[in-house]
């Protein structure tokens, strides 16, 4: 029900995302939902921003595993190539559940913006665990994490917009010298 409901909301938003859908969706019985989600929908919607940030974070591990000579301009061009992927095979219908939740609930509702921060935090971490691995020296890259996700996430939401896959293959080109750029002998311990 957790993947149901991400998908969901990455589809339609939260406000739109209702619990007899995602019960549907996941071909759950309705009565379950109360049973695992006491807290009700505000509940379902954090531990699916929380699954999202989580599934991104496991994600930096497979990109860094399909590169030969693994570089922080090659992460992030995986980042961004498996949402141009996605868009051009199903259309640009769906973006990140993390963005929709934070976008419908972030004012409203203290405990889903908490939950996307985390979502986003864990997603950052082995974003900068990897660019360190790679020589980014340790005090720059948590910032140059924060800057790819936020990059992608902005290109994600143009490219939406736009139903162009544009402004992906345009961030990761433009960023992807920036990025090499940071890496420096022994920068690991710097």
């Amino acid at each position: 029900m957790v993947f149901s409901a991400a998908q969901l909301i990455r589809r339609d938003g939260v406000g739109a995302t209702g619990m007899r859908e995602v019960a549907a969706h996941a071909r759950a019985p309705r009565g379950s939902l109360q049973h695992y989600f006491p807290g009700g929908k505000e509940q379902l919607v954090n531990e699916a921003v929380a699954w999202a940030g989580r599934y991104a974070g496991k994600r930096v591990a497979r990109f860094m595993a399909a590169m030969d000579q693994p570089t922080p301009s090659g992460l992030f061009a995986g980042m961004v190539g498996q949402w141009t992927e996605e868009f051009r095979a199903a259309g640009f219908g769906a973006g990140c559940p993390v963005a929709a939740a934070t976008v419908d609930r972030s004012r409203t509702a203290e405990s889903t913006r908490a939950a996307a921060a985390g979502a986003f935090a864990t997603w950052a971490a082995p974003v900068a665990e990897a660019l360190t691995g790679m020589g980014v020296p340790a005090g720059r890259a948590p910032a140059l994490a924060t800057l790819m996700i936020s990059s992608l996430e902005g290109a994600l939401l143009i490219a939406r917009a736009e139903c162009d896959a544009r402004a992906l293959t345009t961030v990761a080109r433009e960023l992807g010298p920036l990025l090499d750029a940071a890496v420096v002998p022994g920068g690991a311990q710097a």
